[in-house]
């Protein structure tokens, strides 16, 4: 199981009209072959109520980077939410946890 993690820096003042952009996205990642699932929370810190950080559960890494990213649904995805970001979010690919408590 590979886990995709990205912060999300949303354009002040647009928290509301990007969630309800992301509800519309989400059908379009949830479909794809390998998805095992996804969070969206929001920072809770002060200052930082703009900030997302979401996490996307993957089967493995090519499902992501080839399967989705390499898709109309992607595309999509992209026309409804890479607006909201400032600066561009970087994307990062985990792996199986190393410890656990």
């Amino acid at each position: 199981m590979i886990l995709e993690s990205a912060l999300l820096d949303v354009l002040p003042g647009q928290e509301d009209e990007f969630l309800a952009a992301f509800a519309e996205a989400k059908p379009l990642i949830a479909g794809r072959p390998g998805f095992h699932g996804l969070e969206l929370r929001r920072c809770l810190d002060e200052g930082r109520g703009s900030r997302f950080l979401l996490q996307v559960r993957w089967e493995k890494l090519t499902d992501h980077t080839e399967g989705f990213r390499r898709s109309a649904q992607y595309e999509r995805w992209r026309e409804l939410l890479h607006r909201f970001y400032a600066p561009f979010p970087e994307v990062e690919h985990y792996g199986e946890p190393v410890h656990r408590a």
